[in-house]
């Protein structure tokens, strides 16, 4: 498959594009200034891109099969305190770049996209979206270090994941674990297809980023989940 990757840098994003390098995918790699990239691996080309452009993600879309994004301001792999400034700035972001992907999939109304979004619209118990209460927010917040101010951006995502739900592309969101970040490629975790998170016997929410661009492009091969959200964990 011909796979185009959006937020190519980031945690997850540069995991997906190994993953998929390693199947033998094609892969175009997305990032906001690609001039600087240097990465000559067999199958892969870096192009800059907008992903708040979608007259500009409309012309990168022909001869894709599936279209990723793991979008985020600035880049959290590099510099954490950055992407959480910008985020607090403007939490609509997550909004605007889905509106972008949507209406650049009126071009190409048949290709799959999978959006690679945030945990907090899962459900902490059936009918309780994370995002819906402020003391399960803030406790959560305080448990990783962040500020309260990026409450915003957690229900930002939300607000992305509610748009593609009235769309009728073929999109895929998936919520990784609670806890997600770099750590061993196992391909040993188990899919939720409900609304809450998966959960491992010590009560935590987790994966490492490898597995869950395993996740992703295994999704990308065989799809189950189109206009479904999905999450992973231990």
């Amino acid at each position: 498959m011909q796979i185009g990757v959006i937020g190519a840098t980031g945690t997850i994003g540069s995991r997906v594009v190994t993953e998929a390098l390693s199947r033998g995918h094609r892969v175009t790699a997305f990032s906001r200034d690609a001039s600087h990239i240097e990465d000559g691996r067999e199958n892969l080309t870096w192009q800059s891109l907008d992903v708040l452009d979608a007259a500009a993600i409309a012309q990168i879309l022909p001869g894709l099969d599936v279209l990723i994004s793991g979008f985020g301001p600035g880049n959290a792999a590099k510099d954490l305190a950055d992407s959480i400034e910008l985020s607090i700035a403007d939490p609509t972001l997550y909004a605007q770049a889905a509106t972008a992907l949507l209406t650049a999939l009126n071009s190409r109304p048949g290709l799959r996209l999978i959006v690679i979004g945030g945990a907090a619209s899962l459900e902490a118990e059936p009918g309780l979206v994370f995002t819906d209460s402020d003391e399960l927010l803030h406790a959560a917040l305080e448990q990783f270090g962040l500020p309260k101010e990026y409450a915003a951006a957690m229900r930002g995502h939300g607000d992305a994941l509610n748009l593609l739900r009235t769309s009728n592309r073929l999109w895929t969101y998936l919520s990784p674990a609670v806890e997600t970040e770099p750590g061993q490629r196992t391909g040993r975790f188990r899919i939720g297809d409900n609304h809450q998170p998966v959960m491992d016997a010590d009560g935590r929410s987790r994966i490492s980023a490898e597995d869950a661009a395993i996740a992703v492009i295994d999704e990308a091969e065989l799809p189950r989940f189109v206009q479904r959200r999905f999450t992973v964990g231990y």
